[in-house]
């Protein structure tokens, strides 16, 4: 497994929100967390999405919250990847795995055909676009 070896940009941090709406990003950041982690344990809802929501809004909230997101162990590579635009095989091919478990489980379950063809379409949508992403180079 090869890995980009150029530094990646920091992010460039928005200004903390004033006042309440401090409180409600900070909210907002927990509750987009909390959903990637638990998209991190079930199949058919991503995690990677929420934890980039969850890290931007906690940038807007907090300066120690999201310092902490961003030197996570495990959330931190993540938006180091995410910021330097490569997606790595394995973790296309294990997207691609779990989106494949998702359309066998629509297919399966949704009997409303109008339904499973947005699901279908979603999850196609979303793997052209995983698919379309350069990997990172030695």
């Amino acid at each position: 497994m090869s890995q980009h070896n150029e530094e990646v940009p920091d992010m460039e941090t928005p200004p903390l929100a004033k006042g309440w709406m401090r409180w409600l990003w900070g909210v907002v950041a927990c509750f987009f967390m909390l959903v990637g982690i638990i998209g991190a344990i079930l199949p058919g809802l991503p995690s990677a999405v929420f934890i980039v929501v969850g890290a931007w809004a906690a940038s807007k909230s907090s300066e120690r919250l999201h310092q902490w997101i961003e030197e996570h162990h495990l959330f931190g590579h993540l938006l180091r990847t995410w910021r330097s635009g490569y997606i790595s095989r394995r973790t296309k091919l294990l997207a691609t795995l779990t989106m494949a478990l998702s359309m066998a489980l629509a297919v399966h379950h949704i009997s409303n055909l109008y339904l499973l063809f947005f699901a279908v379409g979603g999850i196609g949508c979303g793997l052209i676009w995983i698919w379309s992403r350069p990997e990172p180079t030695g």
